[in-house]
Protein backbone atom coordinates (compact mmCIF):
# COMPACT_ATOMS: atom_id res chain seq x y z
CA UNK A 1 0.00 0.00 0.00
CA UNK A 2 1.26 2.96 -0.99
CA UNK A 3 1.62 6.04 1.55
CA UNK A 4 -0.67 7.75 -0.48
CA UNK A 5 -3.57 5.19 -0.51
CA UNK A 6 -2.99 5.04 3.88
CA UNK A 7 -3.47 8.73 3.72
CA UNK A 8 -6.83 8.34 2.26
CA UNK A 9 -7.36 5.54 4.25
CA UNK A 10 -6.63 7.79 7.60
CA UNK A 11 -8.77 10.74 6.33
CA UNK A 12 -11.50 8.13 5.67
CA UNK A 13 -11.42 6.77 9.21
CA UNK A 14 -11.46 10.13 10.61
CA UNK A 15 -14.48 11.20 9.39
CA UNK A 16 -16.29 7.86 10.50
CA UNK A 17 -14.75 8.64 13.48
CA UNK A 18 -16.29 12.62 13.64
CA UNK A 19 -19.66 10.75 12.87
CA UNK A 20 -19.69 8.35 15.49
CA UNK A 21 -18.83 10.88 17.90
CA UNK A 22 -21.83 13.21 17.06
CA UNK A 23 -24.22 10.02 17.11
CA UNK A 24 -22.90 9.30 20.68
CA UNK A 25 -23.80 12.93 21.59
CA UNK A 26 -27.35 13.02 19.97
CA UNK A 27 -27.78 9.73 21.39
CA UNK A 28 -26.70 10.67 24.93
CA UNK A 29 -29.14 13.95 25.11
CA UNK A 30 -32.17 11.96 23.65
CA UNK A 31 -31.31 9.29 26.28
CA UNK A 32 -31.68 11.67 29.05
CA UNK A 33 -34.77 12.71 27.76
CA UNK A 34 -35.87 9.49 27.78
CA UNK A 35 -34.96 8.31 31.55
CA UNK A 36 -37.21 11.29 32.29
CA UNK A 37 -40.02 10.15 30.92
CA UNK A 38 -39.72 7.03 32.71
CA UNK A 39 -39.26 8.17 35.72
CA UNK A 40 -42.51 10.13 35.59
CA UNK A 41 -44.02 7.20 34.14
CA UNK A 42 -42.93 4.61 36.64
CA UNK A 43 -44.94 5.60 39.62
CA UNK A 44 -48.21 5.58 37.81
CA UNK A 45 -47.80 2.37 35.92
CA UNK A 46 -47.22 0.51 38.96
CA UNK A 47 -49.97 1.64 40.25
CA UNK A 48 -52.32 0.70 37.57
CA UNK A 49 -50.70 -2.93 37.60
CA UNK A 50 -51.06 -3.23 41.63
CA UNK A 51 -54.67 -2.08 41.70
CA UNK A 52 -55.79 -4.10 38.78
CA UNK A 53 -53.54 -7.16 40.68
CA UNK A 54 -55.30 -6.23 44.12
CA UNK A 55 -58.49 -6.18 42.18
CA UNK A 56 -57.86 -9.44 40.31
CA UNK A 57 -56.91 -11.07 43.48
CA UNK A 58 -60.23 -9.57 45.28
CA UNK A 59 -62.61 -10.78 42.58
CA UNK A 60 -61.61 -14.66 42.88
CA UNK A 61 -63.67 -16.87 40.43
CA UNK A 62 -65.60 -13.63 38.74
CA UNK A 63 -62.69 -13.23 36.84
CA UNK A 64 -64.18 -15.15 33.68
CA UNK A 65 -67.60 -13.70 33.34
CA UNK A 66 -66.23 -10.98 31.28
CA UNK A 67 -64.63 -11.24 27.10
CA UNK A 68 -61.41 -9.97 27.86
CA UNK A 69 -60.70 -11.64 31.24
CA UNK A 70 -62.16 -14.92 30.06
CA UNK A 71 -59.50 -17.40 29.66
CA UNK A 72 -59.72 -19.37 26.75
CA UNK A 73 -59.76 -23.10 27.16
CA UNK A 74 -57.46 -24.39 25.18
CA UNK A 75 -54.21 -22.39 24.59
CA UNK A 76 -53.44 -22.77 20.46
CA UNK A 77 -52.23 -19.51 18.97
CA UNK A 78 -49.49 -17.43 20.97
CA UNK A 79 -49.28 -13.80 19.94
CA UNK A 80 -45.75 -12.49 20.94
CA UNK A 81 -45.20 -8.76 20.34
CA UNK A 82 -41.66 -7.69 19.83
CA UNK A 83 -40.66 -4.16 20.64
CA UNK A 84 -37.34 -3.11 18.56
CA UNK A 85 -36.30 -0.11 16.88
CA UNK A 86 -36.86 1.66 13.94
CA UNK A 87 -32.89 2.15 13.14
CA UNK A 88 -30.07 0.33 13.73
CA UNK A 89 -26.26 1.09 15.12
CA UNK A 90 -27.20 0.01 18.71
CA UNK A 91 -25.05 -3.35 19.17
CA UNK A 92 -27.18 -5.96 19.75
CA UNK A 93 -29.92 -3.93 20.89
CA UNK A 94 -32.43 -5.59 18.12
CA UNK A 95 -31.10 -8.64 17.54
CA UNK A 96 -31.24 -9.64 21.14
CA UNK A 97 -34.63 -9.36 21.32
CA UNK A 98 -35.81 -11.31 17.97
CA UNK A 99 -33.60 -13.90 19.31
CA UNK A 100 -35.84 -14.27 22.19
CA UNK A 101 -39.12 -14.07 20.37
CA UNK A 102 -37.64 -17.05 17.96
CA UNK A 103 -36.59 -18.74 20.60
CA UNK A 104 -40.21 -18.53 22.84
CA UNK A 105 -42.12 -19.35 18.71
CA UNK A 106 -39.37 -22.70 18.97
CA UNK A 107 -40.51 -23.42 22.32
CA UNK A 108 -44.65 -23.01 21.91
CA UNK A 109 -43.99 -25.18 18.32
CA UNK A 110 -42.40 -27.97 19.77
CA UNK A 111 -45.41 -27.96 22.61
CA UNK A 112 -48.26 -28.07 19.05
CA UNK A 113 -48.97 -24.25 19.45
CA UNK A 114 -49.31 -21.98 16.59
CA UNK A 115 -47.83 -18.75 17.31
CA UNK A 116 -48.66 -15.08 15.39
CA UNK A 117 -45.87 -12.26 15.60
CA UNK A 118 -46.66 -8.19 16.06
CA UNK A 119 -43.36 -5.64 16.23
CA UNK A 120 -42.91 -2.08 16.46
CA UNK A 121 -40.18 -1.04 15.00
CA UNK A 122 -39.07 -1.49 11.35
CA UNK A 123 -35.88 -3.21 12.72
CA UNK A 124 -38.52 -6.27 14.18
CA UNK A 125 -40.65 -5.92 10.80
CA UNK A 126 -38.08 -6.46 8.66
CA UNK A 127 -36.33 -9.11 10.28
CA UNK A 128 -39.06 -11.21 10.70
CA UNK A 129 -40.23 -10.79 7.20
CA UNK A 130 -36.77 -11.78 6.00
CA UNK A 131 -36.99 -14.88 8.63
CA UNK A 132 -40.32 -15.71 7.06
CA UNK A 133 -42.57 -15.24 9.90
CA UNK A 134 -44.50 -12.20 8.41
CA UNK A 135 -45.78 -9.98 11.86
CA UNK A 136 -49.24 -9.90 11.88
CA UNK A 137 -49.42 -6.41 13.64
CA UNK A 138 -46.38 -3.76 12.06
CA UNK A 139 -46.00 -0.70 14.15
CA UNK A 140 -43.29 2.07 12.86
CA UNK A 141 -42.39 5.09 12.72
CA UNK A 142 -42.40 5.96 16.34
CA UNK A 143 -40.19 4.18 18.29
CA UNK A 144 -37.50 7.34 18.82
CA UNK A 145 -40.03 9.05 20.71
CA UNK A 146 -43.75 6.83 21.10
CA UNK A 147 -46.95 8.38 22.27
CA UNK A 148 -49.72 6.98 24.53
CA UNK A 149 -51.40 7.09 21.54
CA UNK A 150 -49.49 4.52 20.06
CA UNK A 151 -49.38 2.10 22.98
CA UNK A 152 -53.15 2.12 22.89
CA UNK A 153 -53.30 1.64 19.00
CA UNK A 154 -50.90 -1.83 20.08
CA UNK A 155 -53.02 -2.66 22.75
CA UNK A 156 -56.48 -2.31 20.65
CA UNK A 157 -55.25 -4.80 18.09
CA UNK A 158 -53.61 -7.19 20.45
CA UNK A 159 -56.71 -7.50 23.19
CA UNK A 160 -59.17 -7.41 19.90
CA UNK A 161 -57.48 -10.43 18.93
CA UNK A 162 -57.59 -12.48 22.47
CA UNK A 163 -61.64 -11.05 22.43
CA UNK A 164 -62.08 -12.65 19.27
CA UNK A 165 -60.59 -16.06 20.19
CA UNK A 166 -58.12 -15.58 17.49
CA UNK A 167 -55.36 -15.62 20.20
CA UNK A 168 -55.04 -17.13 23.59
CA UNK A 169 -52.26 -15.38 24.92
CA UNK A 170 -50.23 -12.35 24.79
CA UNK A 171 -46.67 -11.70 25.56
CA UNK A 172 -44.21 -9.27 25.23
CA UNK A 173 -40.71 -8.90 24.57
CA UNK A 174 -38.54 -6.01 25.06
CA UNK A 175 -35.70 -4.21 26.13
CA UNK A 176 -35.77 -2.78 29.58
CA UNK A 177 -33.73 -0.11 30.95
CA UNK A 178 -30.95 -0.61 33.83
CA UNK A 179 -28.21 1.45 32.96
CA UNK A 180 -26.83 3.02 29.91
CA UNK A 181 -24.55 0.25 29.85
CA UNK A 182 -26.73 -2.37 30.63
CA UNK A 183 -30.10 -3.26 29.48
CA UNK A 184 -31.91 -6.67 30.18
CA UNK A 185 -34.00 -8.55 27.74
CA UNK A 186 -37.86 -8.50 29.33
CA UNK A 187 -40.72 -11.28 29.13
CA UNK A 188 -44.06 -10.20 30.19
CA UNK A 189 -47.73 -12.38 29.64
CA UNK A 190 -50.14 -9.87 29.11
CA UNK A 191 -53.51 -11.88 28.58
CA UNK A 192 -54.94 -13.68 30.23
CA UNK A 193 -55.29 -11.76 32.97
CA UNK A 194 -54.94 -14.99 35.09
CA UNK A 195 -51.48 -15.77 34.01
CA UNK A 196 -50.20 -12.11 33.68
CA UNK A 197 -46.92 -11.31 35.41
CA UNK A 198 -48.27 -8.52 37.09
CA UNK A 199 -50.49 -11.83 39.48
CA UNK A 200 -46.39 -12.54 40.33
CA UNK A 201 -46.19 -9.63 42.30
CA UNK A 202 -43.16 -8.29 40.54
CA UNK A 203 -40.88 -5.98 42.10
CA UNK A 204 -40.73 -3.73 39.26
CA UNK A 205 -44.18 -2.71 40.10
CA UNK A 206 -43.34 -0.66 43.15
CA UNK A 207 -40.41 0.95 41.10
CA UNK A 208 -40.49 4.82 41.79
CA UNK A 209 -43.53 4.17 44.64
CA UNK A 210 -43.44 6.48 47.92
CA UNK A 211 -44.13 5.09 51.02
CA UNK A 212 -44.24 1.89 50.05
CA UNK A 213 -44.14 -0.31 53.12
CA UNK A 214 -45.15 -3.56 52.62
CA UNK A 215 -48.88 -2.90 54.38
CA UNK A 216 -51.71 -2.49 52.05
CA UNK A 217 -55.12 -1.32 53.62
CA UNK A 218 -58.25 -3.20 53.56
CA UNK A 219 -60.59 -2.16 50.21
CA UNK A 220 -63.98 -2.40 49.81
CA UNK A 221 -64.80 -2.20 46.02
CA UNK A 222 -68.12 0.05 44.44
CA UNK A 223 -69.03 -1.51 42.28
CA UNK A 224 -67.83 -5.13 41.95
CA UNK A 225 -64.10 -6.16 41.60
CA UNK A 226 -65.10 -7.52 38.12
CA UNK A 227 -66.75 -4.50 36.77
CA UNK A 228 -63.59 -1.94 37.85
CA UNK A 229 -61.45 -5.19 36.47
CA UNK A 230 -63.23 -4.84 33.55
CA UNK A 231 -62.57 -1.10 33.21
CA UNK A 232 -58.67 -1.41 34.76
CA UNK A 233 -57.85 -4.46 32.24
CA UNK A 234 -57.34 -2.09 29.09
CA UNK A 235 -55.28 0.49 30.97
CA UNK A 236 -53.19 -2.21 31.97
CA UNK A 237 -52.66 -3.32 28.97
CA UNK A 238 -52.01 0.09 27.43
CA UNK A 239 -49.80 1.44 30.67
CA UNK A 240 -47.46 -1.92 30.16
CA UNK A 241 -46.95 -2.09 26.80
CA UNK A 242 -46.38 1.93 27.17
CA UNK A 243 -43.92 1.39 29.61
CA UNK A 244 -42.27 -1.40 27.70
CA UNK A 245 -42.11 1.56 24.42
CA UNK A 246 -40.35 3.88 26.93
CA UNK A 247 -37.97 1.67 28.22
CA UNK A 248 -37.41 0.13 25.20
CA UNK A 249 -36.42 3.72 23.83
CA UNK A 250 -34.61 4.73 26.75
CA UNK A 251 -32.04 1.57 26.25
CA UNK A 252 -32.14 2.02 22.20
CA UNK A 253 -30.32 5.55 22.96
CA UNK A 254 -27.93 3.95 25.77
CA UNK A 255 -27.03 1.18 23.44
CA UNK A 256 -26.25 3.65 20.65
CA UNK A 257 -24.64 5.79 22.65
CA UNK A 258 -22.21 2.98 23.82
CA UNK A 259 -21.59 1.58 20.62
CA UNK A 260 -21.05 4.63 18.86
CA UNK A 261 -18.17 5.26 21.70
CA UNK A 262 -16.59 2.55 21.20
CA UNK A 263 -16.65 2.21 17.28
CA UNK A 264 -14.96 5.91 17.97
CA UNK A 265 -12.63 4.63 20.52
CA UNK A 266 -11.86 1.79 17.61
CA UNK A 267 -11.84 4.31 14.79
CA UNK A 268 -8.79 5.98 16.67
CA UNK A 269 -6.89 2.88 16.77
CA UNK A 270 -7.63 2.59 13.55
CA UNK A 271 -5.99 5.77 12.95
CA UNK A 272 -2.91 4.78 15.16
CA UNK A 273 -2.28 1.89 13.11
CA UNK A 274 -2.33 3.50 9.87
CA UNK A 275 -0.17 6.33 10.73
CA UNK A 276 2.35 4.07 12.23
CA UNK A 277 1.80 1.95 8.66
CA UNK A 278 2.44 5.59 6.90
CA UNK A 279 5.62 6.25 9.13
CA UNK A 280 7.02 3.62 7.93
CA UNK A 281 6.26 3.58 4.17
CA UNK A 282 7.76 7.05 4.18
CA UNK A 283 10.47 6.24 5.52
CA UNK A 284 10.93 3.38 3.44
CA UNK A 285 10.76 5.37 0.72
CA UNK A 286 13.57 7.36 2.04
CA UNK A 287 15.56 4.53 2.39
CA UNK A 288 15.35 3.56 -1.11
CA UNK A 289 16.17 7.35 -2.02
CA UNK A 290 18.98 7.21 -0.02
CA UNK A 291 20.55 3.86 -1.52
CA UNK A 292 19.60 5.04 -4.89
CA UNK A 293 21.37 8.51 -4.38
CA UNK A 294 24.59 6.87 -2.86
CA UNK A 295 24.16 4.27 -5.58
CA UNK A 296 24.70 6.78 -8.04
CA UNK A 297 27.77 8.75 -6.62
CA UNK A 298 29.42 4.95 -6.05
CA UNK A 299 28.75 4.49 -10.20
CA UNK A 300 30.09 7.43 -10.91
CA UNK A 301 33.20 6.76 -8.91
Amino acid sequence: MSQRDVKNRIASVQNIRKITRAMEMVAAARLRRAEQRIEHLRPYAGAIRRMTRQAAEAAGGEIGSLPILKEHEREERVALLLVTADRGLAGAFNSQIIRAGIRAAAEYEDQGKEVVFSATGRRGVSSLTFRGRDPEGAFTGFTDRPAYANAREVAESLMAAYIDGKVDRVEIFYNGYVSPLVQEVRRETLLPLQQATILEGNERDTEGSEGETGHHALVEYEPDPAVILERLVPDYVEISIFRALLESTASEHGARMTAMRSASENAGDVIEDLTLEMNRARQAEITQEIMEVVGGAEALT
